[in-house]
């Protein structure tokens, strides 16, 4: 079977940085469903399109094409008063908009000094060229739940 719009195909992989630091070693294989569902990025989905189990495939994706740019509007240093006394560097949390209106970011604590917590949106990997390695190993139909759901179920997939 070919990989093609609503197969749920299964990756061994493994993401470096494009100087060949590992990332993602993939301890566990990468299960997606195939054909615009947003389960891995759409220029390595484009890539697959038409593969086989046993393909092998070796992509390297801009920025753009992965986390995105680096935002440095998306750095921002608050009081630290605002803050619960445990936090920490690397400790995440989401921030909401203010209106309300527009998706939660997840930021992340990068530093604390005396009175000011230095907090950014950006996705760790922002700005990064990565590499990214895989080998076909197994493609199926995707069961009709499956393609009303928009995701994978079972083993590597969501559980509802």
């Amino acid at each position: 079977m070919l990989i093609a719009r609503n197969t749920v195909v299964t990756l061994k992989y493994n993401v470096k940085d494009s100087d060949g630091a590992s990332i993602d070693e993939g301890a566990a294989p990468l299960v997606y469903l195939h054909g615009g569902y947003g389960g891995i990025f759409d220029r390595i989905e484009e890539e697959l399109q038409g593969k086989a189990i046993g393909d092998e495939l070796l992509v390297k994706l801009e920025p753009e094409d992965a986390f995105g740019e680096y935002d440095a509007e998306l750095v921002a240093i608050e009081a630290r008063q605002l803050f619960p006394e445990n936090i920490e560097v690397g400790m995440q949390f989401e921030r909401g908009s203010e209106d309300g209106e527009s998706e939660d970011a997840l930021f992340t604590i990068t530093d604390i000094a005396d009175d000011k917590v230095v907090v950014d949106g950006n996705h760790p990997l922002a700005g990064i060229s990565i590499v990214f390695s895989c080998s076909v190993v197994d493609v199926r139909t995707a069961t009709a739940e499956e393609l009303t759901h928009g995701h994978v179920h079972g083993e590597h997939g969501h559980h509802h």
